[in-house]
């Protein structure tokens, strides 16, 4: 990792779940809406994909998508779909069928994500079991090692695409996940926090937002927050 290395962070665009909050959508893909949102980050980072080395996604539908209209730019500069890292590790946390991935199989029968190479995917990575569980260990652990493996990269410049629930994972601190509410589209910019950056934590701090296409829907568990929150108001009056 370079000195003066930077993380871009972007959360997908508006997905199917993300409306009427139906988390029984397999692998929910975007709307129309999200392609437009995806489509409109793209100008906002122009400059910026000038200078991404790296460009990762995780390997949900709503993410590639997001990733290959967005952050296109970057893509074309670097060589193409293939040279995207499809990184299963940044898979949203929940068990949801919405947030569980399609095999490698289904997603190289379908010509929009067999442009990527997917044979990083392992069998059990949309499992939901062990490292994958969406228990809160499991999840630190992941996101721990996402930030490992961003450390560890020689890129100077790397963007993520990911999910808001496991991007306030990846951008925990010593008290916990985050709580910053992602919005559709949203790049934000981070760095390795230098007190941190060599224990096995390697935290990051955000350094600038960078760009937001627009429109945003609440993940499914800040919708169980609300629904929490909801129910001890009741409860109190």
């Amino acid at each position: 990792m370079a000195p003066d290395s930077r993380v871009i962070l972007t959360r997908h665009a508006q997905a199917e779940h993300n409306v009427g909050l139906d988390y029984s959508i397999p692998d929910a893909p975007l709307t129309p809406l999200g392609k437009k949102q995806a489509a409109a980050l793209a100008p906002q980072v122009d400059k910026l994909a000038q200078e991404v080395d790296l460009v990762v996604s995780s390997p949900l539908q709503r993410t590639l998508q997001t990733t290959a209209l967005g952050w296109k730019a970057a893509i074309d500069r670097l060589g193409g779909f293939k040279k995207v890292v499809c990184l299963p590790q940044a898979q949203e946390c929940n068990a949801h069928p919405c947030d569980t991935g399609s095999s490698r199989a289904e997603l190289e029968a379908n010509p929009e994500f067999a442009v990527f190479d997917l044979s990083q995917l392992p069998a059990d990575w949309t499992s939901k079991k062990g490292f994958w569980a969406a228990d809160s260990a499991a999840l630190t652990n992941r996101a721990r090692w996402v930030r490992q493996w961003l450390r560890e990269r020689p890129e100077k410049t790397i963007v993520l695409v990911a999910h808001g629930d496991v991007l306030r994972r990846i951008t925990a601190s010593s008290t916990g996940p985050s709580t910053y509410q992602w919005r559709n589209a949203e790049a934000r910019e981070f760095v390795f926090d230098p007190k941190t950056v060599d224990d096995d934590e390697c935290f990051l701090i955000q350094e600038e937002d960078i760009a937001v296409a627009g429109g945003y829907a609440i993940t499914s568990t800040e919708m169980d927050l609300a629904i929490e929150n909801g129910n001890a108001v009741r409860s109190a009056i």
